[in-house]
């Protein structure tokens, strides 16, 4: 029998290809967008796909991947089994991804990388959200001070190495500019220190996009996820001038039930960071003269950011969130009980690996224990772990 043969199948009249697709984006983007066609590639040759762009791909394989899936059982604040109403790391994904995409394709950018990014800039998140990647940090120094962990590098090694979905490499093979982002992405939470990709050079704005919509989506829904709990008041937020003059146009339209009344709020506030942002980012664009997407990388500074009374607004809103709500003494029990469960079950795994499942010792061949668990534990979902630490320490007992 002759082997299969691997000639793409003639394309039906009418259909839109990925070469018209590419042609689109010439004319339609703006000239400082990321156009496809454009792409420095991937890390191992493969064919392009005869309907769909590189970046269009990019985003497919990050939702079809494992660790997206997981972030569906993974902390945003609140732990997992503290509700169903509360966000979690694939809740915040989706809302990251609703603003960025709003954002590109208000301001003419590429709108699929714009989504994929947002989708993949979450998958190294650990279980039991920030607490649990400081004190997975703590234990990878503890073994070795030149290691450590932080979600951006690890997202990357997730999508470059861990992930197993091809015959012929390891990953899932995306784009240079969609790790790029992953490797770069800064927020108030997070300080990338990969130095594969060039420090000096700014990533692309659909990057710099998500970077944003992550603040604003984070910010936003803890606001409503403290209220919901209770670790917030109307008389808190009261006290910040975006909440003040939010809540005046809300009052003045209808007279509302509270909680309708604060979501309706809570759009406002959306509403006015986005719309400040992509009317200040289009001036900042046109005062540093931005016409190419090569501008973008060597401007020197994010060209996405807020007029300085929306910063300041934003600000106080942030300070107040970490006061009531991540300070919160029912949260930091929850941090400090999720701190443990990471450091006891690294240090069991590290003392006697043959705990550890043969997948995962098989998983990456030649690495160094410690970072082996590491990988392994950043995998787990919040109830993932919660078992694995009853199993070990209390199989008796309820957790």
């Amino acid at each position: 029998m002759p082997p299969p043969s691997h000639t793409p199948a003639p394309i039906p009249d009418g259909l839109v290809t990925r070469e018209a697709l590419e042609e689109r984006e010439e004319q339609l983007l703006a000239p400082y967008a990321t156009k496809s066609r454009d792409s420095r590639g991937r890390q191992h040759d493969e064919p392009e796909h005869p309907l769909r762009t590189v970046y269009q791909r990019d985003r497919d394989r990050i939702i079809h991947s494992t660790a997206f899936r997981r972030l569906e059982y993974k902390t945003q604040v609140f732990v997992n089994h503290e509700g169903d109403y509360y966000r979690t790391r694939l809740t915040h994904t989706l809302e990251v991804a609703q603003i960025a995409r709003t954002i590109a394709r208000i301001m003419n950018l590429n709108e699929d990388l714009a989504e994929a990014v947002a989708l993949a800039h979450d998958l190294g998140h650990t279980p039991f959200g920030h607490g649990g990647e400081d004190e997975l940090n703590v234990q990878m120094r503890n073994v070795d001070p030149d290691s450590g962990f932080e979600h951006n590098a690890h997202g990357l090694r997730v999508v470059d190495r861990l992930e197993r979905r091809y015959p012929t490499f390891p990953g899932i093979n995306l784009s240079w500019e969609l790790r790029e982002a992953m490797a770069k992405h800064t927020t108030r939470h997070d300080r990338p220190r990969l130095v594969e990709f060039d420090d000096d050079a700014q990533p692309c704005l659909e990057a710099q996009a998500v970077e944003v919509a992550d603040e604003i989506a984070y910010n936003n829904h803890d606001i409503d996820d403290g209220l919901t709990a209770g670790l917030l008041s109307t008389g808190d937020l009261a006290r910040c001038e975006a909440w003040s003059l939010a809540a005046q146009r809300v009052a003045g339209r209808l007279d509302l039930p509270e909680d309708i009344q604060n979501r309706q709020i809570i759009i406002q506030l959306i509403n006015t960071q986005v719309t400040d942002l992509v009317h200040n980012a289009t001036r900042l664009i046109d005062k540093l003269h931005i016409r190419t997407a090569d501008d973008v990388h060597q401007a020197g500074r994010r060209l996405f950011e807020f007029s300085s009374d929306v910063e300041r607004h934003k600000n106080e809103l942030e300070e107040l969130l970490h006061e009531k709500l991540y300070g919160h003494y029912r949260v930091i029990r929850m941090t400090t009980k999720a701190k443990r469960f990471i450091r006891e079950l690294f240090e069991a795994y590290l003392t006697d690996e043959r705990q550890l499942p043969d997948d995962a010792r098989g998983a990456t061949p030649g690495e160094p224990l410690h970072r082996i668990i590491c990988d392994y534990i950043a995998g787990m979902t919040d109830r993932y772990a919660l078992d694995e630490y009853k199993k070990l320490f209390h199989p008796y007992e309820r957790v």
